[in-house]
């Protein structure tokens, strides 16, 4: 399982993705300022976990490929298609010797289908979801994800989620995950929100009401 936590919830008009910017190798820390979340079309996105070059290669492979199929038919994929055609290059690639340690969730906004979020993991295993995650961190935040998400759930209440999330991932997990990249896509398209650190989280928000 990855060092690297993504976290990603649906609302009825939006997806919102966060992840941790911190890169380490084994336990080295390299760096606090990495982004995991990569823009694939003006609605759709992509955060990632895994191997370091991997995510970056196989990320910028599906997403230049996005791009082609973009100019040849004048139209980008819907958020599903994206995430069938990632989930089948995926697949193939683990049938080869250039097998790809990447973990990711999709999100995008289509007119016509709506807000989609999807859940892949590294064997090519894909699964149209409400709210999702990967990594260490997202050991603690299913409990967090499932009682506080709603059918009507606004982004308001999507952030003060994902932040409830990550006070309890700094709280309990030993890895150093401070600081946190947010981005959300919606019929405006994709946008980078305010990001989650320590300063940013009030007592309001550390507060657990079961």
């Amino acid at each position: 399982m990855a060092m690297e936590t993504i976290l990603g919830i649906k609302g009825p008009d939006f997806v919102m993705l966060a992840s941790d910017t911190m890169q380490a190798k084994s336990l080295i820390f390299m760096k606090d300022d990495q982004s995991k979340i990569h823009r694939l079309s003006d609605f759709s996105m992509m955060a990632t976990v895994g191997d370091g070059g991997d995510t970056l290669q196989f990320t910028d492979y599906i997403s230049k490929n996005l791009h082609l199929y973009k100019i040849a038919n004048g139209y980008h994929l819907s958020p599903r298609a994206a995430a069938h055609f990632t989930r089948k290059n995926l697949a193939d690639y683990i049938r080869t010797n250039t097998r790809y340690q990447v973990a990711m969730l999709l999100a995008g906004y289509d007119v016509v289908e709506g807000p989609d979020l999807h859940y892949i993991d590294s064997f090519g295993a894909a699964q149209s979801i409400n709210h999702a995650g990967h990594g260490w961190g997202s050991i603690f935040c299913g409990s967090i994800l499932q009682r506080y998400w709603h059918q009507k759930l606004t982004q308001a209440e999507a952030v003060s989620i994902l932040k409830k999330c990550v006070a309890e991932i700094q709280k309990r997990l030993i890895i150093n995950q401070r600081n946190w990249d947010v981005f959300v896509v919606d019929r405006s398209g994709m946008r980078q929100m305010e990001s989650i650190n320590p300063a940013s989280l009030s007592f309001d928000v550390l507060s657990l009401n079961w």
